[in-house]
């Protein structure tokens, strides 16, 4: 389990019933994308750092990559935002690349080390 799940929601806290989609719908949508190099997806290699609802509608996503000069860092953002458009209710997506905090191992899931025999 990625460390954002219980973070998804944080802006809607008090409308957090009345959303058109929920916690599972992301993840799964966010679980569709892989970094090509690897056989993991990018929420279990806990490239995601931050998704936040605004206004019941529009998502906005922070990830990073494994490292900064990985060769589809520019197509990486958009093979998000399109998964994750495919929620139903998801209007819009913004999905920004930080690299602060730097990524490293320890912020893959159990899931992705057993995958990739990092144990």
């Amino acid at each position: 389990m990625n460390k954002i799940d219980s973070e998804i929601i944080s802006k809607n806290d008090n409308n957090a019933s009345k959303l058109l989609f929920n916690n599972d719908d992301l993840i799964t949508a966010l679980k569709t994308v892989y970094d090509p190099e690897i056989p993991v997806d990018i929420y279990e290699l806990g490239l995601i750092y931050n998704v936040d609802i605004i206004d019941n509608k529009t998502v906005e996503i922070k990830m990073t990559l494994t490292a900064p000069g990985c060769p589809v860092a520019e197509e990486m953002p958009g093979w998000v935002e399109t998964a994750v458009k495919t929620v139903d209710g998801v209007e819009d997506v913004n999905v920004e690349m930080v690299f602060d905090p730097p990524w490293d191992m320890s912020l893959m899931s159990e899931e992705a080390r057993l995958t990739l025999n990092m144990y």
